[in-house]
């Protein structure tokens, strides 16, 4: 065989064996009866998934793969909008025959394997009773995440263009044609159910062996029980606001055709369908939806769904930008229910299987800018001492946005690329795209403790307050030609609160860190000081310096308890005498000492002398001097006595001044 043939035949192997794969696979769930209508993809694996249709038989029959049995029954919902009620849905088990076949009996046969047992795929049968139905039957199964993708083109007036494409994946077995799509920024609860499994419980053994507990009794739990609050007066509808004539195209929602509905010029645009109540339950804008009369897919391009007691979608047509296509009613309409947002497609959309599509989901103008950022990684090691180029953007679309990469565009030019962690309604992305070395940031920090006041006085014991103070400085070195805004992510301290931090600055709570700004002038150096505080408490002693600056702070209070300040006051004058007095000891008792070592020193020359008979003029002088040092040193010692009398009295008379004071700071919130 040739080269040319050996290829031939390898491609030929190749494409059979794929072929086979795909024939093997076969669909997730298919019902020929029923087609599929809407498909709702989540970002946790799983979809939801709604068909319906006219039936004029008796049962309808669902095929699928065994593993997804389980999952199919558990989350089964049908609604009929006429004819009779559907009465039991049957399904196969695969049940081990305990009967041995005899090998050797030539007549028995092996039974034939039918198309779709060959392609492991099971029925399960949906009886009807009677034979005209206008059926809807949703359920869920198992389908990729779809994933997010941006564009963002920054301006030079502080709004950017925010585009975001959803990418949808289709490995279901099955084409999914003209089906209304939604895309949801959320993962509800959802686990792996076998209720096509038999379980069969063993049966207790019982035996007269004593009592015995063999488990642990499960508990209870009750919850707080509460009237319920007062509805809400409905809140009256809101009137759209007038669009141009080529923005006002709308559409007719889940299930109609698009339409054209320019208005002339004066006129109000129409909203479409609207939405007269929020739809609920697992499945949004599906079978609940249905039932409840709802329209989510209304509204004219994008707008916001809120759910509550009365929910209407308000048309928000995005302001006209290059990037913004020119037909506002292709665009997804964005609805906000319990939390969750979800993407609604407004046109029929045909994903073949086995295939991806890629739809624009939204596009507005949003608040936007280009900055820099201070963030020190681990990945990019210049980053410890150079700031990041980053696009910021804040998410007004109405809803959430799922993480994500992004390309940066300004000026006409490509910036960069970056990834968008998931942002709520409002919240503010900041997305690094490259590292700018014109800027360099180098920062110290250091440790105090300020002020004091007190926390607690309780059985004659104080507690007091103080500010354990962190600045950390930052120097930012601009080298470049123009004044740089860079913000500065700070490092935030566990239990601490920020203190006359800069307007601007972001303090994300949950993400251990704040966002500070500082503005750094062309071939400049500017500094930025983040002072961070927490609060100690101790237990501090009543003659100490920090005590007296305390106590003295809460007596020139006006706001302090007056009786709590007369106690104080008089306290207060006591431990002034007791200091006084105690400064006094302290003194008397350095004399005392200082008489004491001349008094010996005096002994000592005495006895030097004492047998120099030429020395007795200088022998009567030391011997005077001796005398009168001990005189003295008896009138020390007596008033030394008396004043540790007088302050062990005052010592008494001190605690049982400050025995029956009790006191307790009133809770504050740190002021920032």
């Amino acid at each position: 065989m040739s080269i040319g043939r050996r290829r031939l035949a390898s491609f030929a192997f190749a494409t059979f064996a794929l072929a086979a794969t795909g024939c093997a696979r076969g669909p997730q769930v298919q019902a020929e009866s029923l087609p599929l209508k809407r498909v709702v993809i989540y970002r946790n694996g799983v979809g939801y998934f709604e068909r319906g249709g006219h039936v004029e038989e008796s049962e309808v029959r669902f095929k699928m793969k065994e593993a997804e049995i389980g999952d199919f029954l558990a989350t089964l919902a049908v609604m009929e909008q006429g004819g009779s009620s559907v009465r039991a849905a049957a399904f196969p088990l695969d049940i081990d025959d305990d009967v041995a076949k005899d090998a050797d009996d030539p007549d028995e046969k092996k039974p034939k394997l039918t198309s779709d047992e060959k392609r492991g795929l099971k029925k399960v049968v949906l009886s009807l009773d009677g034979k005209a139905h206008d059926l809807q039957v949703g359920y869920i199964a198992a389908a990729p995440v779809w994933r997010a993708s941006y564009r963002l083109v920054v301006g030079t007036d502080g709004q950017a263009d925010l585009q975001a494409w959803g990418i949808v994946q289709n490995l279901s077995g099955e084409d999914w044609k003209d089906v209304k799509l939604s895309l949801v920024a959320g993962a509800p609860l959802a686990f792996e159910a076998q209720l096509g499994t038999p379980v069969i419980p063993p049966k207790p053994t019982v035996t007269d062996q004593g009592e015995v507990i063999s488990s642990v009794p499960g508990s209870e739990t009750s919850l707080l029980q509460q009237a319920p609050a007062a509805a809400a007066a409905p809140a009256p509808p809101a009137t759209p606001a007038p669009m141009a004539d080529q923005e006002a195209m709308d559409y007719a929602g889940p299930g109609g055709s698009p339409r054209d509905t320019r208005q002339k010029k004066g006129a109000p645009a129409k909203s479409g369908h609207a939405a007269s109540k929020p739809s609920s339950g697992a499945m949004p804008g599906g079978l609940a939806g249905l039932s409840a009369g709802s329209d989510l897919g209304s509204g004219s391009g994008a707008g916001v769904y809120n759910g509550g007691a009365t929910s209407r979608m308000v048309p928000v047509p995005p302001p006209r930008a290059i990037s913004q296509p020119r037909n506002l009613s292709s665009l997804a309409a964005i609805a906000v229910e319990a939390g969750t947002t979800r993407y609604d497609l407004p046109d029929s959309v045909t994903v073949p299987d086995k295939s991806a599509t890629m739809v624009m989901l939204l596009s507005r103008k949003v608040p936007g800018e280009s900055d820099f950022l201070f963030a020190p990684d681990g990945g990019v090691p210049d980053s410890s001492h150079h700031p990041f180029r980053v696009a910021r953007f804040s998410n007004k679309t109405g809803g959430a946005l799922e993480r994500g990469p992004i390309a940066v565009f300004q000026g006409g030019a490509f910036l960069g690329q970056g990834m968008v962690d998931p942002l709520p309604d409002s919240a503010t992305a900041t997305v690094p795209f490259a590292l700018e070395r014109s800027l360099a940031v180098d920062s110290e920090r250091k440790y105090d403790e300020l002020g004091e006041r007190i926390q607690k006085i309780e059985n004659g014991e104080l507690v007091i307050e103080r500010d354990a103070q962190t600045q950390t400085k930052y120097r930012v070195r601009n080298g470049g030609d123009l004044a740089a805004k860079v913000l500065v992510k700070h490092p935030r301290m566990n239990g601490t609160h920020l203190t006359g931090a800069p307007a601007g600055t972001e303090d994300n709570v949950g993400t251990g860190s704040a966002l500070v700004p500082v503005t750094v002038a062309t071939h400049a150096t500017s500094e930025l000081v983040v002072d961070e505080r927490t609060t100690l408490r101790r237990n501090e002693d009543w003659f100490s310096n920090v005590a007296d600056n305390a106590v003295k702070g809460f007596l020139a209070d006006p706001k302090s308890d007056r009786g709590v300040v007369a106690k104080l006051t008089q306290a207060w004058s006591m431990r002034k005498e007791i200091l006084d007095k105690g400064q006094t000891r302290q003194k008397l008792a350095q004399e005392q000492s200082s008489l004491g070592q001349e008094s010996e020193e005096t002994r000592r020359n005495l006895r030097a002398i004492e047998k120099n008979k030429s020395a007795e003029g200088l022998r009567a002088r030391l011997t005077k001097r001796l005398e009168e040092t001990a005189t003295r040193i008896d009138d020390v010692t007596k008033q030394i006595v008396e004043l540790d009398s007088k302050l062990a009295e005052l010592r008494v008379s001190f605690k049982e001044t400050l025995r029956d004071v009790k006191w307790v700071a009133p809770i504050t919130t740190p002021s920032t």
